[in-house]
């Protein structure tokens, strides 16, 4: 049975932030609380804040001067409730910066990938893995996107390519699709050999796993994410037990 868990701490901030600026409390103009102030609010580590405060100028929701710090733009035009919903970065961010590409192309889909994308286990699909990394805190995040040939064809997901943005965006983009909401489920489990590597944890240490659909307007799966997240590092280490 799936574990209900709090969404991650970086996530938490720029939900917050959001609400703040779209109710005035931080208006148009004004200078946002220093990086220190929001770790102290939060709670949360340094490097949580920094992707916090990256995610939200990625979205126009704000802006960085350097020397001066950062002020609020506003809400950007088209924000919708997806930019509002908790982030991940196999969707989101592009793979300039922090991220390594492990495997791309056709593979028969896994059951989890299959369920969340409505198929028969072992349909073909094309499979796109990579781990996010971020300076200071280590991988955050691996995950596995996996997408049906014909929404992949012609889009260089199935290659070795680096993508200059996120993989929602590059997809539409190419294919003329309108990604309309995600859903998920979240739980918790030990990672294997393998992930417990690429993740930079110990075998004994739990990792959320979080299972992406990405849906059109008429609730159509288009799109899946199979993820883990190291607990420790989003601030969820003791919300569940594993015994």
């Amino acid at each position: 049975m799936p574990i209900e868990v709090a969404p991650p701490k970086y996530v938490v901030i720029v939900n917050a932030v959001q609400q703040r600026i779209q109710d005035g409390t931080y208006p148009p103009g004004s200078m946002l609380p220093s990086e220190t102030e929001l770790v102290r609010e939060f709670g949360a580590s340094r490097p949580v804040v920094v992707r916090a405060l990256d995610l939200l100028r990625q979205d126009g929701w704000i802006d960085s001067r350097q020397g001066k710090g950062r002020f609020v733009l506003g809400r950007p035009s088209g924000a919708n409730q997806r930019q509002r919903d908790r982030r991940y970065g196999a969707l989101e961010d592009d793979e300039r910066v922090g991220s390594t590409l492990l495997a791309a192309g056709e593979v028969p889909a896994p059951p989890r990938a299959a369920v969340a994308l409505g198929l028969e286990p072992g349909t073909p699909v094309v499979a796109r893995r990579r781990v996010i990394a971020i300076d200071g805190l280590g991988p955050v995040e691996l995950g596995t996107a996996y997408l049906r040939p014909e929404l992949a064809n012609g889009t260089g997901v199935d290659s070795a390519d680096v993508l200059p943005e996120g993989l929602l965006r590059h997809v539409a983009s190419r294919k003329r699709v309108r990604f309309d909401h995600v859903s998920e489920r979240i739980s918790a489990r030990l990672p294997d050999a393998e992930e417990a590597q690429l993740l930079q944890v110990g075998e004994d240490e739990p990792v959320l796993t979080v299972l992406l659909s990405v849906c059109d307007r008429t609730g159509k799966p288009l799109l899946a994410v199979d993820l883990l997240l190291p607990a420790r590092r989003h601030d969820l280490e003791d919300v569940y037990p594993l015994d």
